[in-house]
C-alpha cells in the first residue's frame, strides 16, 4: 500500500513547500465551488418483475426497468427509485462526490504536511 500512495503523491501536482493550513483551507474551497450539489452513492438500473398476474413483459422475461440509487446512512442501506428523467443530475451529483471525496484525501495529506511544517518552524523558533 506504501507504493501506491508514494506514487499516487508523486505523480500529483507538487505543492509549495510553505503551504501553510490557511493555504490548504483556501485551496480546498476553491477546488470544491463548481462541485455542489454532491451524494455518495451508487446508481443502478435494474429490471424487476411486477405483481401483476400475467403481465406481458414479466412473462417474455423483459421485466420492467428502473434506476435506483444505492447509499449508506448511519451505517444502513438504502435503496431510492430514480425517475428516468432525473438519472443525468443524478449521476452528476455521484460525479462531484466522488471528485469531492477525491479532494477530502488530498487535503488531508497537505493539512498533516502543514501542520508539521509549522510544528517544526514553532519548535525552530523555541530553540533560538
Amino acid at each position: 500500500m506504501y507504493d501506491i500512495w508514494h506514487t499516487y503523491i508523486m505523480s500529483s501536482k507538487p505543492q509549495p513547500r510553505s503551504e501553510s493550513v490557511a493555504d490548504v483551507q483556501r485551496w480546498l474551497q476553491q477546488q470544491t465551488a463548481n462541485l455542489w450539489p454532491a451524494a455518495l452513492g451508487s446508481l443502478s438500473f435494474r429490471r424487476s418483475p411486477c405483481i401483476r398476474p400475467h403481465c406481458p413483459a414479466c412473462l417474455s422475461g423483459e421485466k420492467h426497468p428502473s434506476y435506483v440509487l444505492y447509499g449508506r446512512q448511519q451505517g444502513r442501506r438504502f435503496s431510492l427509485y430514480v425517475p428516468e428523467q432525473l438519472v443525468p443530475q443524478v449521476q452528476r451529483w455521484l460525479d462531484n462526490g466522488r471528485a469531492l471525496q477525491e479532494l477530502l484525501y488530498q487535503a488531508a495529506s497537505r493539512n498533516l504536511q502543514a501542520l508539521k511544517r509549522e510544528r517544526d518552524q514553532a519548535a525552530k523558533k523555541a530553540e533560538d
